[in-house]
């Protein structure tokens, strides 16, 4: 299995919109699917955000997520989403692996998974993140703060 990381490109969008849509990623990521208007309304404002670093993450030529950095209260954070074909299979960890090798160097960079989502959790940690909190929403969900650097 070949792991790769590359710019966005115009034929991936249909792809992420799909992933996005799937009810379980959206469940354990806690972010709700878009229609195609808002997606694309979305879309257009990462990639034209300097401050955003998002990729295409590729398996063996197959468009398979996406993983991005961004700032959310003057912290960096990173996040990722894979098609549920990819899941446990070490996808998750060799992008994130890569982006903060070869793309997001700069350090302190902040995760927050949600607490039902113990997979991610564990993917950060392989990565060298650390738990250093909880946050929780005015709604009860409950979410990790893990931290690199």
């Amino acid at each position: 299995m070949r792991v790769a990381l590359r710019e966005v490109l115009p034929d991936d969008l249909p792809i992420h919109f799909e992933q996005q849509r799937d009810p379980e990623s959206a469940r354990l990521t806690t972010v709700p699917a878009r229609d195609r208007e808002a997606f694309d309304a979305q879309w257009r404002t990462l990639l034209a955000d300097p401050a955003v670093v998002v990729r295409t993450v590729v398996v063996d030529g197959a468009v398979a997520g996406s993983v991005m950095t961004f700032f959310r209260d003057g912290e960096r954070e990173i996040g990722y989403r894979l098609a549920q074909a990819h899941w446990g299979r070490g996808v998750a960890t060799a992008a994130l692996g890569l982006m903060l090798r070869d793309h997001v160097t700069e350090r302190p960079v902040q995760a927050i998974p949600a607490v039902h989502n113990p997979a991610s959790r564990r993917v950060l940690e392989k990565c060298g993140f650390v738990r250093t909190g909880e946050y929780v929403r005015d709604d009860g969900v409950r979410y990790d703060v893990l931290r690199l650097g």
